[in-house]
């Protein structure tokens, strides 16, 4: 039986007690359409080296896989979007940083709160229900899910965008047996329209099509899950960044109309500057990276993929 606004209502109080920005359910069902569509961008091997993305795709899209008896899946946001200083760290030249990776990394910021939400639920449903969080960690589709439950748009980029703030926000998930009523879709008139701002403005062409991103031209992944040497017609073209890329989100109307910084965000202490020092980066260490940076999320490139990047940056700008 599906549960009460009231149950949902309680839910949706303690998430933003928690931290959380928005709060949304989903009934839980095979996202058969995606499952189709994921298969098909794994066929095209638009995942790049990211094989995790390819293994058990049905599993991925079908939360009952995952826990077994799930009847809900709840969605919600955390702003990143933080007011910045952009002042240089050091003396130019410097390389840019994305957003999001200029705080605490989000899966230790979200982790606990996630957790402690899934518990909640657990006493909500009483003995026998079963929650499961994950924050980008697991095999769930994080941004279909939000759409599902009304927290926003699958832009053309393929991020989440809430037409009232933006997308510079994360996504949690929590999968759960207790039967939540869903929450109401987002409004039908909102959406992309014939805007092309971010498949015009990404400079290695990797929203391909609309809704179709090809992960090994994108420089978020080249910047910070690609190993080894870059393609040097898709180095040419980072435009200063040295870990992650904003450019999709920088241009879209969304973002530039209606995002609000929020200067309370847990995101706020910046751990790393904006516009990073190439000398620095080329000096660091991965001894260093582990030390000066254990809560950032920097370190999943490593000083040997950060270097390489700051290289690719001063080779750019005529300073090999």
């Amino acid at each position: 039986m599906t549960d009460s606004p009231d149950i949902r209502e309680q839910a949706a109080a303690r998430a933003g007690e928690l931290g959380f920005d928005r709060f949304g359910v989903a009934r839980a069902e095979l996202l058969a359409d995606d499952l189709d569509r994921l298969r098909a961008w794994i066929g095209e091997n638009r995942h790049a080296s990211m094989d995790w993305l390819a293994r058990d795709p049905e599993r991925r899209c079908d939360p009952q896989a995952v826990l077994p008896d799930c009847r809900s899946v709840v969605v919600v946001t955390m702003n990143y979007d933080v007011p910045e200083s952009l002042e240089r760290s050091d003396a130019a030249p410097t390389g840019k940083v994305a957003r999001y990776a200029r705080g605490r990394d989000y899966h230790r910021v979200m982790d606990k709160p996630l957790k402690k939400l899934a518990r909640f639920l657990n006493r909500l449903g009483g003995e026998g229900t079963h929650s499961k969080p994950y924050v980008d960690h697991g095999p769930v589709m994080e941004r279909q899910w939000a759409v599902r439950a009304g927290l926003g748009f699958a832009g053309k980029h393929t991020l989440t965008i809430d037409p009232l703030a933006g997308s510079w926000f994360f996504l949690g998930v929590v999968l759960t047996t207790l039967e939540l009523e869903p929450t109401l879709p987002p409004n039908v008139a909102a959406g992309c329209g014939d805007c092309r701002a971010c498949i015009d403005a990404c400079p290695t062409n990797a929203i391909h099509e609309p809704w179709k991103v090809d992960a090994g031209r994108c420089i978020s992944y080249l910047t910070i899950e690609h190993k080894g040497p870059v393609d040097p017609d898709l180095a040419k073209d980072f435009q200063g960044w040295v870990f992650g890329c904003d450019i999709c989100q920088e241009v879209c109307p969304y973002n530039r109309k209606r995002a609000r910084p929020v200067a309370d965000s847990p995101f706020a202490d910046r751990l790393v500057p904006a516009e990073w020092s190439l000398a620095e980066m080329l000096e660091l260490t991965e001894e260093a990276v582990l030390e000066r940076f254990p809560q950032s999320p920097v370190r999943r490139t490593g000083a040997e993929g950060l270097r390489r990047n700051a290289r690719i940056v001063l080779s750019n700008i005529g300073k090999p």
